[in-house]
């Protein structure tokens, strides 16, 4: 019972003396109500214990003696030390102490005065890729508002603002509207279309002849079309993409894409890889795989597109067909005789034979493929090359996807637009209209379309001049945000990279996808030193306008394929300083840039050994006035290599360790001050602060020397500048 009562919360007056009666174990007492002084006035004699209650220290004191604990006011969790802490404040409310007031600092006070470190902002210089959605004709507001991720409400302000009445978000849209308001809310737009109630019908075959540079591919196109366009070409190598219909002797019709085999036209045979439907990859059978053939390999594995390998050149001595086999098996290429579906055919283009084994596996592939295109309805084509004609303006190279392109329509190209004035096949005859598969020379745009763009069929002027405004605004938002995005990762890096002289170009020629070309082939080009800066590309012959450009930035205008400009052009140019560079061959067009480029370079400042003298006496002049100076030792040499100059510095090296190294202060051979000593001749000489020389120490003569940077160019065409 004691122990009960004295567990309580609360021992009431009378309960305390009770406890006590009942103790029989040398009792003590816990008071959670009462202080100690409360207890020692009822029981003077009584010792009080402060601390927490515990059975086995009760049980080890006398009698009158108490273990006192303090009550806990919203201190549960209090720790010992807390309560430790706590002892001897007075039990009830707490009464506020008067402090010493002291005065706060005013504000008005001057601040500390302390430089200002701006901190750095954190920006992504790579931003993410722009969305693309797939639309198509008779699309609601709703799908266009879930694909797009803007709410219907602000793409229906955009319709309005288009011009387009919509009722509700359920109404079909039309395909160019569509790309209207996805281009206005800033994603990129796929085009599908249907050929649900069209008429399908076979179409003839697609084939791109792609492989290493002089391989054989347009004299093997020659071949089957019994031309000579290979003798025409400049340098004899590819440096268009040309594109013309086969009739084979069983008269099946082949469309043939023939591209540039140098490494500078890799986008030439992108382009023709995305058009095609089937790769004829030419390999020289007494050349082997080369690093073009394995880009072009890439090339169709990327489309997707199946290949069929032509050895060309089987008629050489040197030729050896089963060794290019191993080599493209080698590469992946899984070929029919190795189990694979690739079918592999030896031809010889100068011979002309094995011609009629590659169109059976022509044909035989497009049987397989079963290639169908819709005939009726508006037209989809795709551009292979674009170029500017002095009397008929911007012509665009084309083939037909799908439906039939007619003289007359308004269409728009990339972020071009214009009404199809003429229509013209390969040969240059006027036609009305344009199949699928069919390659076409099309003449009434307004401006130079960019080669890969799609050809689209509009219903009226209006609607071709606003989707083509829509494109090139938003062709300009992102070539500005590119621009900024460089722009941002230069500021970052400045510090890392050196100081780089500019090297303004404008490159014009003669179509756009050797334009293209061109410039990514100078832009490889760049190195550190020098930062190749193409400021203008352009499609046409050199201009005043061009000159007066290269004028204002101290560029130099580059020509390739185009004729030379009139002599009031070049007598402008002459007297500007402004350089010219006309050339007809890739080759020669890279080679000449890229020694102008390594003329241009500052180089690197590097310290070079000029000359090596070997120590073999040493003499010591001693007694010289004050006038003179102090004593002084002179090293008897002899120069093993090179010449040791004056003017240069001096390393002393003693058992191929650098000792010292300092400036020459006299320099003689034959009792005669000279500059220069040369190699096998005997010498003496001084270095300034340095006397301690020993028999057998090499003296090195050093001197500053600017390198400059290497044009480099590889067997398979590419360039580079190497510092």
């Amino acid at each position: 019972m004691a122990w009960r009562l004295a567990s309580r919360k609360v021992i009431q007056a009378g309960d305390l003396q009770t406890t006590l009666a009942l103790s029989t174990f040398g009792d003590a007492v816990v008071s959670r109500l009462y202080s100690k002084d409360a207890v020692k006035s009822k029981f003077p004699s009584a010792r009080c214990i402060s601390g927490l209650f515990d059975k086995s220290k009760m049980l080890r004191v006398r009698k009158y003696e108490f273990f006192e604990r303090k009550p806990l006011i919203r201190g549960f969790h209090a720790s010992v030390s807390l309560l430790a802490r706590r002892s001897d404040e007075p039990f009830g409310l707490k009464t506020t102490r008067k402090e010493k007031y002291v005065k706060r600092e005013s504000r008005m006070q001057p601040p500390v005065e302390a430089p200002y470190v701006p901190s750095k902002a954190k920006r992504n210089t790579k931003s993410l890729p722009d969305k693309t959605i797939d639309i198509f004709d008779g699309m609601t507001v709703v799908e266009l508002a879930k694909r797009s991720g803007a709410s219907v409400s602000t793409l229906q302000d955009i319709i309005v603002n288009v011009g387009e009445k919509v009722d509700s978000e359920f109404d079909p849209l039309g395909i160019d509207i569509a790309e209207l308001v996805a281009m206005e809310v800033g994603v990129n737009v796929r085009r599908l279309h249907s050929n649900e109630g069209a008429e399908v019908l076979p179409r003839p075959s697609v084939v791109t002849v792609m492989g290493h540079v002089d391989h054989g591919k347009t004299s093997l196109l020659d071949a089957l079309r019994q031309t000579s366009v290979a003798a025409k070409e400049a340098g004899g190598i590819t440096q268009h993409l040309g594109a013309f219909v086969v009739s084979m002797p069983s008269g099946a019709a082949i469309t043939f894409l023939d591209t540039p085999g140098h490494a500078a036209f890799s986008a030439m045979r992108a382009r023709g890889a995305a058009v095609t439907d089937i790769v004829v990859l030419v390999v020289a059978a007494d050349d082997g795989v080369m690093p073009q053939t394995l880009e072009a390999m890439s090339h169709a594995k990327a489309a997707n597109v199946p290949i069929v390998v032509a050895i060309n050149k089987c008629d050489k001595p040197a030729a050896n067909p089963e060794r290019v086999k191993l080599q493209l098996a080698s590469e992946g290429l899984l070929l029919e005789e190795m189990g694979g579906d690739v079918q592999v055919v030896q031809v010889s283009a100068v011979q002309r034979t094995g011609l009629n084994d590659l169109e059976e596996a022509l044909l035989l592939q497009s049987e397989l493929m079963e290639l169908k295109a819709r005939i009726d309805g508006p037209a989809q084509a795709y551009v292979v090359e674009a170029r500017l004609d002095k009397g008929r303006g911007a012509l665009a190279t084309a083939i037909v996807k799908a439906g039939t392109l007619v003289s007359g329509q308004h269409v728009v190209v990339g972020a071009e637009w214009g009404r199809i004035r003429t229509i013209r096949d390969m040969v240059g005859k006027v036609a009305e209209k344009a199949r699928p598969a069919m390659p076409v020379e099309i003449e009434g745009l307004r401006g130079l379309p960019m080669a890969g763009d799609d050809i689209i069929v509009v219903e009226s002027e209006e609607r071709a001049r606003m989707l083509s405004a829509g494109r090139k605004k938003k062709l300009e938002k992102d070539r500005l945000k590119k621009i900024g995005e460089e722009r941002m990762e230069n500021v970052d890096q400045a510090q890392e990279v050196p100081v780089r002289v500019e090297m303004p170009i404008i490159v014009k020629a003669d179509v756009q996808g050797t334009v293209q070309a061109v410039t990514d082939a100078l832009r490889s080009l760049n190195s550190p030193q020098v930062f190749v800066n193409v400021v203008h590309v352009g499609v046409g012959p050199i201009s005043q306008s061009d000159v007066d450009l290269a004028q204002a930035c101290s560029a130099c205008i580059v020509g390739f394929n185009v004729r030379s400009p009139p002599a009031s052009v070049s007598l402008t140019a002459a007297r500007s300083g402004i350089k010219i560079k006309l050339h007809r061959v890739i080759y020669h067009l890279l080679e000449d840039m890229g020694n102008l480029i390594v003329e241009k370079a500052p180089g690197t400042s590097e310290t070079q050994v000029a000359g090596e003298a070997q120590v073999l006496n040493i003499f010591e002049i001693k007694g010289r006035s004050k006038s003179k100076g102090e004593d002084v030792k002179i090293a008897g040499c002899r120069v093993i290599d090179g010449r040791v100059t004056k003017s240069s510095t001096l390393r002393l090296l003693r058992s191929g360790e650098v000792v010292f190294e300092g400036s020459c202060m006299s320099l003689k051979q034959e009792k005669h001050d000279v500059e220069t000593v040369g190699k096998g001749n005997e010498c003496g000489l001084v270095m300034r602060d340095w006397h301690d020389f020993q028999i057998g120490d090499v003296i090195q003569c050093l001197e500053q020397v600017t390198r400059k940077p290497k044009f480099i160019s590889s067997d398979n065409g590419a360039v580079r500048i190497e510092c």
